[in-house]
């Protein structure tokens, strides 16, 4: 058995040194050209018994970078990183991740459409290269696609199209997002930027947002929607835009649910002020300086820019002296009009980027001027109401991490007539957020409390953009003649003073002979028979 086993290898030692005698001989009697076809030809003799078709991907195309190889490692690092046996892990400095990469020379398979495909990563040294603008790399590294030649033709296009936008969406992930602030239009050079940007760090989510299940699920599809509609909107004609108008009183989580929605889509926010935007052309230039997926957020509109209704204003007076016309128009041209900002939202402008959202809050959406709230500008209108209990459970769960309790009936029976804001139901959980009996306590007693206090006139939740216009119209129609106003209105004779004041400041409340609300009106003035000016006060 020993004799066997040494002569065998005898064998071995002799047919190896015989090749070696072969491969010298042919280096010294073929030359080099003849050498490098005989090399290609038993390549294609054994392509063309194999069944497999490979791909090279190489880092670098000549002295440029490949983008697909880039691609291939960002995709691979989600996907390969779990099937393959030895991965390489880095970090770089503009992710908020780690990055896994397959290893190199580590095979990893992958199935798409059906078809298997097996990618491997190969390095190899790059031969001495002479003097260049650009030095490589020494490591020339490329991947390599293995692919069954009858899949070839059907899966290899789009399957690489699939990985270049998986890349984009990892790559946008990734990278940690930016909230913006346009800076001082004085201070814009051909140097400097328009927009001051800081990290993005806002925790609210619309899991803790305090908002009825409801209403959120519904804000949540209608983002998913538009974030996936690209080929709708392509296929209607529409910019890929969409716009949200938040309204209601102050304290009920319009900010918080601004930072929710650029948390599900990943999104940077430009926080536009418009007190430092003087003119239209500058809105026009920090609007094309904003980037795709990106919120677009003016909050408190009604205080940045006089967006009342125009068709309020009052009409000129005939026997007036003329006016400059063009000194007007002067004036409009260097200043920041109501005009600028709709085409800002929805004009041409507004179509040089694409998977943007504009988002515009308010307290008071009766002072906004019907042509902003139609749809195409201001898509979709968000009511933020007080503090109802399906959000009240949210936020005790959030802060005092309960989902029951005994006092949770009779919160329910007080909450919504307290008119409570979920800011100032978060404060009294935060002072007890280690003792939820006692937060409880304290709650049901701050809701008691509010109960017993005057309250203002609530906002009304719209429903549809075309009942909010109708109510507009109505409120401009004519003014009805005196006799026939307390059919309308609430009535003017228990106000202080005179039976009717330039300044209301009380008014019986309606239903009510002994409570009274403060509330400002405006100054009415009698020209004839009719009233020029009168804010109206609908009963509620």
């Amino acid at each position: 058995m020993t004799l066997k086993a040494t002569e065998l290898w005898t064998y071995i030692g002799s047919l190896l040194g015989l090749v070696a005698f072969g491969q010298t001989l042919i280096n010294a009697l073929l030359p080099p050209e003849i050498r490098v076809v005989i090399g290609r030809l038993t390549c294609r003799l054994m392509d063309w018994f194999s069944s497999y078709s490979f791909i090279d991907i190489p880092e670098y195309d000549g002295v440029t970078a490949n983008e697909l190889y880039s691609a291939i490692k960002l995709h691979l690092s989600k996907t390969g990183s779990f099937t393959a046996k030895r991965v390489s892990m880095c970090h770089l400095s503009n992710s908020s991740t780690f990055t896994y990469s397959p290893a190199n020379n580590e095979p990893f398979p992958e199935t798409f459409d059906g078809g298997k495909v097996l990618w491997e990563h190969q390095v190899s040294q790059r031969q001495n290269q002479g003097y260049s603008w650009k030095p490589m790399p020494d490591d020339k590294r490329s991947y390599v696609l293995k692919v069954h030649k009858n899949d070839r033709d059907r899966i290899v296009v789009p399957y690489l199209e699939h990985i270049m936008e998986h890349a984009k969406e990892i790559r946008r992930l990734n990278r940690e997002r930016l909230l913006y602030t346009n800076s001082k239009s004085l201070s814009w050079d051909a140097r400097s930027q328009p927009w001051e940007a800081v990290p993005f760090k806002h925790p609210s989510t619309f899991e803790t947002l305090a908002l009825d299940p409801e209403r959120k699920a519904r804000v949540v599809a209608d983002l998913v929607a538009f974030a996936k509609g690209e080929q709708f909107y392509q296929k209607t004609g529409r910019a890929w835009k969409r716009g949200y108008l938040l309204y209601g009183p102050p304290g009920t989580g319009k900010s918080s649910m601004i930072a929710a929605m650029a948390n599900f889509l990943s999104y940077d926010v430009y926080d536009l002020e418009l007190t430092e935007v003087h003119t239209n052309a500058e809105l026009r230039k920090l609007l094309i300086r904003t980037t795709n997926k990106s919120i677009i957020v003016i909050e408190d509109i009604d205080c940045s820019l006089n967006l009342t209704n125009r068709a309020r204003k009052p009409k000129r007076d005939p026997n007036a002296e003329p006016v400059n016309v063009m000194a007007e128009k002067s004036d409009e041209s260097t200043s920041m009009t109501l005009s600028g900002l709709l085409n800002f939202t929805d004009g041409l402008w507004s179509c040089c980027g694409s998977e943007r959202i504009f988002v515009f809050t308010t307290n008071h959406i009766d002072r906004l001027d019907p042509a902003l709230l139609r749809s195409g500008r201001m898509d979709v209108h968000i009511f933020m109401s007080y503090c109802t209990f399906p959000a009240f459970k949210i936020l005790t769960a959030n802060y005092l991490d309960i989902q029951d309790h005994r006092l949770f009936p009779e919160i329910e029976r007080i909450i919504d007539d307290a008119h409570m804001t979920p800011a100032d139901v978060s404060e009294i959980l935060i002072k007890h957020r280690h003792n939820p009996d006692a937060a409880l306590e304290d709650m049901v007693a701050e809701l008691n409390a509010a109960k017993e206090k005057p309250w203002p006139l609530p906002i009304k939740e719209d429903n549809t953009v075309e009942d909010e216009e109708e109510e507009k119209r109505a409120l401009e129609t004519e003014m009805p003649d005196e006799g026939d106003m307390g059919n309308h209105f609430i009535k003017y004779e228990n106000c202080e003073g005179s039976e009717k004041t330039d300044d209301l400041k009380k008014a019986k409340r309606p239903g009510d002979a002994d409570e009274c609300y403060i509330e400002k009106c405006e100054k009415f003035h009698k020209v004839g028979n009719q009233i020029d000016s009168l804010k109206i006060l609908k009963r509620h």
